[in-house]
């Protein structure tokens, strides 16, 4: 399945997610190594453009739900557990084995 953002074919999961928020990943997360200068700079970069575009957190947040939705749908089927009882375990009530 091809995933298209904005007119363009996302070939990874890294490269949708870069195209769906208009950002390089590395810009919010860092990369190893990175001197405190560069952290700095990277941070200060980052501020800038959460302050030209407010909505960008509600944006990640949507990217971020759609990508759990689609890549783990069994994060979100909940099952009861079967209690004790049902399980045909004995449940003992104040001395006396129920």
């Amino acid at each position: 399945m091809k995933h298209i953002v904005a007119g363009h074919v996302a070939a990874s999961t890294t490269e949708f997610i870069e195209l769906a928020l208009g950002t390089p990943l590395d810009l919010w997360l860092g990369v190893e190594g990175e001197s405190e200068m560069e952290r700095a700079a990277r941070l200060d970069a980052a501020c800038g453009i959460l302050a030209d575009n407010p909505d960008l957190p509600d944006r990640v947040s949507r990217v971020a739900a759609e990508a759990i939705e689609a890549r783990a749908p069994e994060l979100f089927n909940v099952a009861l557990l079967p209690t004790r009882r049902a399980a045909g375990r004995r449940q003992y009530r104040g001395g006396v084995a129920a």
